[in-house]
């Protein structure tokens, strides 16, 4: 049955209180100049089987837009109007809020189709003109689609704009607001100083047309559980790698391969890893998990030996190596008179590398340390947290699983590289088998 997601309303949420008009121009950092001009999707799912009591569709829609209006009133910034890639106009414009009735079940969630799933978010997060404005026309930074399934579960779709959020704060935002949805006594508040921190240059240098182009991708999910990420974890004799680290490395060694045969050559091709590092524990002192923006940057990890193979050993110490240099003074660098020349780094380096073509770059970020599967509005914790396809060739998002102890891996590749990527032995050797 075709998936068919009927609109019942749509509204928008503002701040139960006024932001003071001290407060009506928050400046962007430096760091949030540099993001994509786009949203950060993030699809909760609830099963109507877990629910503590029976919720109708009112109460849980009145519910939800009580607590959004109240916890805007601490994030602020996301329903305000973002001006340029300068800073937010705080004019209190609040977040859309669409309700909808789906009229399939929520399986979906359980082996869940990409495609199908856009419809469950209030825009296309990807769709964006070059003026920062959504293609239809709306400059909202913060959207919301309450979708409900006809079996009675429920998925809630969320989007805020890349400029101000990234998934930690995606993170802390829902987290917030699932506290004061369910009556919690803590007032999660974020902490708002990235701009003093990192200040803004006034640039706008990343464009859309950078990062998407119009090639045939697909997405693919893989889960590695608990078991299948020891069992890897245990191939690398030394240091004790992380599970990031060994599903990265894997993913790229079995992307490469791909490549390889794909290119009817006898070599590896020369590629890079590259890994969107949080900076909020590696500043000194360290920032507040609540830290609102984009704490995050690039860390390159070039593989360009000519060889017929490579080990996992290889590539996960290739890739410790990249995301520990950015450490406590690469941070206090980005902070200094020459932060800019710092942080736009990594993409010159990026360029040059893959200058003389034949480079394939592999990209990586991982919401694996989010507590996401904690998001409880008061009918319980989701069964199934997920994104959405990114339309960019060699993507690869890492997720945590609701267990805590293993890694989904979402990963994006052209339609002729994943029909060889998800057949490649040595992957498949890890991958669950209920994935």
């Amino acid at each position: 049955m075709a998936m068919k997601v009927e609109i019942i309303s749509r509204a928008t949420i503002k701040p139960a209180s006024p932001t003071p008009d001290h407060l009506r121009n928050f400046k962007i950092c430096l760091l949030d100049e540099l993001a994509p001009p786009s949203y950060v999707p993030i699809l909760l799912f609830y099963s109507s089987a877990d629910f503590d009591t029976i919720y109708d569709c009112k109460a849980m829609s009145d519910k939800l837009k009580k607590s959004l209006s109240e916890t805007l009133v601490r994030f602020y910034p996301l329903c305000g109007k973002l001006k340029g890639n300068l800073f937010v106009e705080c004019n209190d414009e609040g977040a859309l809020f669409v309700e909808t009735k789906v009229n399939i079940a929520a399986e979906i969630a359980k082996n869940p189709e990409t495609e199908m799933l856009y419809k469950l978010f209030p825009f296309d997060p990807y769709k964006v003109r070059p003026d920062g404005e959504k293609a239809d026309g709306e400059a909202v930074i913060t959207g919301v689609q309450l979708n409900v399934f006809e079996c009675g579960s429920v998925g809630i779709g969320v989007c805020v704009s890349h400029k101000v959020a990234d998934g930690a704060t995606m993170a802390s935002f829902l987290n917030a607001w699932s506290a004061t949805a369910s009556g919690s006594d803590e007032k999660l508040a974020p902490n708002l100083d990235s701009a003093v921190l990192f200040p803004p240059k006034g640039i706008d240098i990343i464009k859309q047309s950078d990062i998407i182009r119009n090639e045939k991708i697909v997405t693919r999910r893989f889960e590695f559980d608990g078991k299948n990420l020891a069992n890897l974890k245990a191939k690398i004799v030394n240091g004790n790698p992380t599970r990031v680290e060994v599903v990265t490395a894997l993913i790229w060694k079995s992307a490469m391969e791909t490549a390889r045969i794909n290119s009817g050559k006898d070599m590896l091709p020369a590629s890079i890893a590259t890994h969107l590092v949080n900076i909020r524990e590696r500043t000194n002192p360290p920032l507040p998990r609540h830290a609102l923006g984009n704490l995050w940057r690039l860390s390159l990890a070039p593989y360009l030996d000519v060889k017929k193979q490579v080990e996992l050993q290889e590539l996960v110490s290739l890739l410790r190596k990249s995301i520990r240099r950015i450490d406590s003074d690469y941070v206090s660098k980005l902070q200094g008179v020459n932060g800019l020349a710092k942080a736009i780094e990594p993409l010159q380096e990026l360029r040059q590398l893959a200058s003389g073509g034949g480079v394939e770059v592999y990209t990586f970020s991982s919401w694996a340390r989010f507590p996401l599967y904690e998001i409880n509005f008061g009918w319980g914790k989701p069964a199934r947290v997920c994104t959405i396809t990114v339309p960019v060739r060699n993507c690869v998002i890492l997720m945590g699983t609701k267990s805590g102890d293993g890694i989904e891996a979402w990963v994006t590749l052209t339609e002729k590289d994943m029909e060889k990527f998800e057949r490649s032995q040595e992957l498949l050797q890890f991958i669950s088998t209920s994935a």
